[in-house]
């Protein structure tokens, strides 16, 4: 009876944790790209195109595939921006798919 009590106390503790993760990330994502992104993006992701900054909610932007968006950031992308990789050094894959998801729900504003 103990280990039955064991085994579904420990199913409940992994639903719960699989539960709150989502949240979690769908937190981080803006703390992140406030930290990392917005300094130079804006904190509404116009950018600055006049000065080389590229807009983040731009039509062009909003095409890219996450995939693509996540090498920018990772990798600085096509033009290979040092300030990206200066900027994303330390983040996880995760962390920048959280900031990739932020950069998408900026586009729908």
């Amino acid at each position: 009876m103990a280990r039955v009590a064991v085994v579904l106390l420990s199913v409940a503790a992994v639903a719960l944790i699989l539960s709150v993760s989502p949240a979690r990330a769908s937190d981080e994502g803006p703390t992140l790209y406030q930290a990392k992104c917005a300094a130079c993006h804006g904190v509404d992701g116009a950018g600055k195109p006049a000065a080389g900054i590229p807009s983040l909610i731009s039509d062009n932007v909003k095409k890219a595939t996450d995939a693509e968006l996540n090498n920018g950031i990772a990798n600085g992308g096509a033009n290979k921006r040092a300030a990206h990789s200066f900027q994303a050094k330390g983040l996880s894959p995760d962390q920048i798919h959280m900031i990739v998801s932020y950069i998408r729900e900026l586009q729908k504003k």
